[in-house]
């Protein structure tokens, strides 16, 4: 299962495996694990199917991940993670608000006002921070707002970068209210109009964005950070990811604005030298 879990991961070129491909064996191993969930998890989500479908598969999987905490379910992933959750004491309530936040994306494609952005957010990142931090380790307290408020501010990024195949998909992320304060509409929005007010609009949401990011900088005790390098390998990565969008004047409507697979490793195993030095 650890292979699969792995293969998974590696599959996906996400920024997660070029955080953690650094880890010792058995946290790598333990965070192939919990990634390989998230991903399944998102995956009965993020398909054609109907949301009639997906929430009926969902709900599935949440009670197959239930027995599995009970020793009851034959699904070798979720056995496995049982397994790391109960190796590293991680808190069972950051799986099930996962599963909170992949229903919302089922059933809602609008949001009106930050506050409810805010808890989608929390609940499809932070919550996999808070799983994560279990696994590195950590002393202080003030690491489980450093993970709420990473993820939140990776999250937000994410949205910010997907903004033109969101609306494709007639899914919009930027609070209602906001796209009313910037004279921007839905339609503009959808028909991928880029303009001042677009512009002005985009200001605002990565100006948001770098709070969360200062945040969570300020969040992490220094005791913390040796141990917390993948999540911090991964702030760097998102926060390039942000600052693309800013010098590319924020047009992600007609720009493919990403961070490559060399610039990942790259920023990833930047961060991991540092820490060594820092810590030696």
């Amino acid at each position: 299962m650890i292979n699969s879990a792995k293969e998974i991961s590696k599959q996906s070129k996400s920024s997660f495996y070029y955080a953690f491909n650094l880890l010792p064996k058995d946290k790598r191993d333990a965070m192939n694990i919990v990634y390989a969930f998230c991903r399944k998890t998102d995956d009965i989500v993020d398909n054609d199917d109907s949301n009639e479908i997906k929430l009926h598969n969902l709900n599935l999987w949440k009670e197959e991940f239930d027995k599995s905490l009970n020793g009851k379910s034959n699904n070798q992933l979720l056995k496995s993670l049982s397994k790391v959750i109960y190796d590293f004491k991680i808190p069972i309530e950051p799986f099930f608000d996962l599963l909170k936040g992949m229903e919302m994306d089922i059933s809602i494609c609008r949001y009106e006002n930050f506050e409810s952005l805010k808890e989608y957010c929390y609940r499809v990142a932070s919550t996999v921070g808070l799983m994560s931090i279990e696994i590195f380790g950590y002393k202080n307290k003030s690491t489980k707002d450093f993970a709420i408020n990473l993820g939140i501010a990776l999250q937000l990024t994410n949205i910010l970068r997907d903004i033109r195949k969101d609306a494709e998909s007639n899914r919009i992320y930027i609070p209602l209210d906001e796209l009313k304060k910037f004279s921007y509409s839905e339609d503009d929005l959808i028909s991928k109009k880029y303009n001042n007010n677009f512009i002005e609009l985009m200001k605002f949401q990565t100006e948001r964005a770098e709070h969360y990011f200062s945040m969570a900088t300020s969040s992490l005790s220094k005791e913390d950070k040796k141990n917390m390098f993948p999540a911090r390998a991964m702030h760097s990565v998102y926060h390039r990811l942000l600052k693309k969008i800013i010098i590319n004047y924020y047009d992600v409507l007609n720009k493919n604005i990403r961070v490559n697979n060399f610039e990942k490793f790259y920023l990833a195993l930047l961060v991991w030298v540092k820490n060594k030095l820092i810590f030696i």
